[in-house]
């Protein structure tokens, strides 16, 4: 019993520590994405997803992005206390590095993107509340019980809710020209066969096609 006491004092095993390492990783996930936005280069994400704020980026359309990360982030969030594990590349590469980015900058908050300074402050602040959240539902719930409060149901919640957009963004392809639809369509019946994202992939096929089957604009 003493050593448990004391383990639990350790810097190692300690609930601060842990709200610590979230925040750091955050802050650099979201630097990352800084990075991105003013060069183009740097974001800490698979290259489907970045496409997603990519193509919000150029046409201002930040819906995919926002939707896409946002569900990743919030059921991530649920399932890191139930099941004991934070899941870095839905929670926060997804969550805080596109997500979030994507929310900020659909509703014209720019600051905390083009400032190094304060993409740092920012993603740091983001991944101390993520931290103390999972911390604050971990000691309310399974330290407190035996039941696992539904946690099987609820990973792969972010996945699961992904999968709806791919054919949201074809139809929204398809509506906008027959070329950028087609791309579309093959993209996304690519990354279908290779077990990839759907939306990354109908994203990819609308922007290669309609670079050179371009929408004019009026």
């Amino acid at each position: 019993m003493d050593n448990t006491l004391e383990l639990k004092k350790n810097f190692w095993f300690a609930e601060w520590s842990f709200v610590l390492f979230v925040a750091l990783t955050a802050a650099g996930i979201f630097a990352g994405t800084h990075m991105y936005y003013v060069y183009q280069v740097g974001a800490f994400n698979d290259i489907a997803v970045v496409a997603m704020l990519k193509v919000g980026l150029e046409g201002g359309s930040y819906g995919a992005a926002a939707a896409f990360g946002a569900s990743f982030l919030f059921a991530r969030v649920l399932e890191g206390p139930l099941v004991g594990i934070l899941d870095i590349g839905g929670a926060l590469q997804t969550g805080v590095g596109i997500g979030i980015p994507a929310l900020l900058l659909g509703a014209g908050i720019v600051a905390p993107i083009e400032s190094f300074p304060l993409a740092l402050g920012t993603g740091a602040t983001i991944g101390a509340i993520i931290g103390l959240i999972i911390i604050g539902i971990r000691k309310y719930t399974i330290n407190a019980s035996n039941s696992t409060f539904g946690a099987d149901i609820m990973m792969g919640a972010g996945n699961a809710a992904g999968r709806f957009l791919g054919p949201l963004i074809v139809i929204s392809a398809c509506m906008a020209s027959i070329p950028v639809g087609l791309g579309a369509t093959a993209g996304a019946a690519i990354f279908y066969y290779y077990k990839k994202p759907i939306a990354g992939g109908a994203i990819l096929g609308a922007m290669l096609l309609g670079a050179f089957f371009a929408i004019p604009v009026k």
